[in-house]
């Protein structure tokens, strides 16, 4: 049975970080959209042109871009065995193109990482990013930024531009409009399931693991009715 699953949460919620860990774990790629459109403004391709405006300004890229992005992704070889896919869906209307996308392919299992907002906050004002690489170095301060290096590849860090405090309320506002109601979409699912994020990252790791095998059993148990 190939894993199929689905990282939802707030900005700063962790799931980038707990994705890659997982899919490390699993031998399966991480699908991380925010890291494709990203490459794709350094590219200066024509997505990455339309993207860049809307990502410095907090706000969501289109459905019509992101379920592009997507499809094409999951046509590949690679994720025969499975795949994590972070930041995707976004919308309800994203989830529902999704699961199209998804028949006759084995269930997505869903987890929510939950954080309160006061801690996402905190967080994302905290959070740097490497020029070179792209990795996220979070529980740093900006006064740092003359010495602090990536832990991957040595690089400069930097503030994210869309991690500045106003940039940072409009991102939860967003989430709290666009994307809160998909917890509400997924929740009846017998595959769905919920991760205290606010832990430290090796127990939000361990509960990920439980999550994701109960919700594996339910889904393998649902499908043998």
């Amino acid at each position: 049975m190939a894993l199929n699953l689905i990282m939802l949460g707030p900005p700063g919620a962790g799931k980038g970080t707990q994705a890659e860990r997982f899919a490390a774990t699993q031998g399966i790629p991480k699908i991380s959209t925010g890291d494709m459109l990203r490459e794709a403004v350094r590219a200066g391709t024509e997505v990455g042109l339309r993207a860049k405006a809307i990502m410095g300004r907090g706000e969501l890229v289109s459905d019509e871009v992101m379920i592009g992005i997507v499809r094409e992704r999951l046509k590949r070889d690679d994720v025969k065995n499975g795949f994590i896919l972070d930041g995707f869906p976004r919308t309800v209307a994203q989830a529902k193109v999704l699961d199209d996308l998804m028949a006759g392919r084995d269930p997505l299992i869903v987890i929510d990482i939950a954080v309160n907002e006061d801690e996402l906050v905190r967080r994302l004002g905290s959070r740097m990013v490497c020029e070179a690489c792209g990795t996220n170095a979070e529980g740093l301060d900006v006064s740092q930024l003359d010495t602090a290096r990536c832990v991957r590849c040595g690089g400069r860090l930097r503030q994210r531009p869309d991690d500045n405090a106003a940039v940072v309320l409009e991102r939860l506002k967003v989430y709290r409009r666009d994307t809160q109601p998909l917890v509400e979409y997924y929740q009846p699912r017998p595959t769905f399931r919920t991760v205290d994020g606010a832990q430290p990252p090796d127990l939000v790791a361990q509960d990920l693991v439980a999550a994701v095998a109960a919700a594996g059993t339910s889904g393998r148990d649902e499908a043998a009715r």
